[in-house]
């Protein structure tokens, strides 16, 4: 496995990240623990989750499953969604994150999380309370590092100069959605995050599975995936974007990759990609789109993929 530092800090994390997102829903404990263990005999030390997923039941399993092996993890967890029924159980007030944390502590069996995330846009609490409430945790100790996901550039900015002028914890991450068929963060986010050197770990790095392989022109949807199940991710498999995936198959397939492989290693080649974050069902899955991390593109190879993926 390849490592590279998280923005500014002198963490060093895998070149890809495993997402927890699916534990505890589509993928079971017994699954998600082999994972887990799998990805970090592979390397791969960032694990990423949120206390949102599975309504909190994705951190009880990776709490469980790095118990004993803590020491090699990088644990990412996020701050924001809805955690109960009460007014305040929700959003990024001080009194939210602070017993939120103290919530994600105990799931996730651990004295400290290493990045803790927020997680969305609160558009009810100013930007300063999120900030001296996740400064506070630094100073703890009980977070080591602080990111933002989900923010646009101009609120990610903001919070970057009120963080040097108040003397905070600076964001060191930003997690956007991010892949050959989604460059939306291109525009204003990714130059900021250069700028600043704030790190990428993006996320649906295979565009909600499009870049996956699975899904072709004239076939229907595997039988059991999420584009055979939701009407509103089946209305994505239109032919313009389905004729870019072929075309990008095709070029992934006369170098002997997947296409999978091949969004893998652009993101890798992208200018302040840090760890793009992986998604996965079966080890068999897993093994396969960590080729990509092997295949580094050249920028001719790198424009040539981005003619195809117009």
């Amino acid at each position: 496995m390849k490592y590279t530092t998280l923005g500014r800090t002198g963490m060093r994390i895998s070149r890809v990240s495993l997402g927890c997102w699916r534990f505890g829903v589509e993928t079971d404990e017994a699954t998600a623990t082999k994972l887990i263990h799998h990805a970090l005999d592979k390397g791969i030390n960032l694990i990423d989750t949120a206390n949102i997923y599975a309504g909190g039941v994705s951190e009880e399993i990776v709490g469980r499953a790095i118990k004993g092996r803590r020491h090699e993890v990088v644990l990412a967890t996020k701050v924001w969604g809805k955690m109960g029924d009460g007014p305040n159980d929700r959003g990024l007030s001080r009194y939210h994150i602070m017993r939120a944390v103290e919530d994600s502590l105990r799931r996730l069996q651990t004295d400290h999380i290493d990045l803790y995330q927020i997680h969305a846009v609160d558009p009810d609490t100013p930007l300063e309370e999120t900030l001296d409430a996740l400064d506070d945790l630094v100073r703890q100790g009980k977070v080591r590092y602080i990111g933002v996901s989900n923010h646009p550039a101009w609120m990610t900015c903001k919070a970057l100069w009120i963080s040097d002028v108040k003397g905070y914890a600076r964001f060191v991450s930003a997690q956007p959605r991010y892949n050959l068929l989604d460059r939306k963060a291109e525009e204003e986010l990714i130059p900021l995050c250069i700028d600043q050197g704030i790190g990428i770990i993006n996320y649906s790095p295979l565009a909600q599975g499009l870049l996956s392989g699975k899904y072709r022109k004239g076939q229907e949807p595997p039988e059991g995936s999420r584009f055979a199940r939701y009407e509103h991710m089946r209305r994505m498999l239109t032919d313009d974007v389905l004729d870019r995936v072929e075309r990008l198959a095709k070029y992934a397939e006369e170098r002997g990759y997947t296409v999978a492989q091949l969004a893998i290693a652009w993101l890798l080649a992208k200018p302040g990609v840090t760890s793009p974050i992986l998604g996965a069902t079966s080890i068999e899955q897993l093994d396969e789109n960590l080729k990509g991390v092997e295949w580094e593109l050249t920028p001719e190879e790198v424009q040539e993929v981005e003619e195809l993926a117009k």
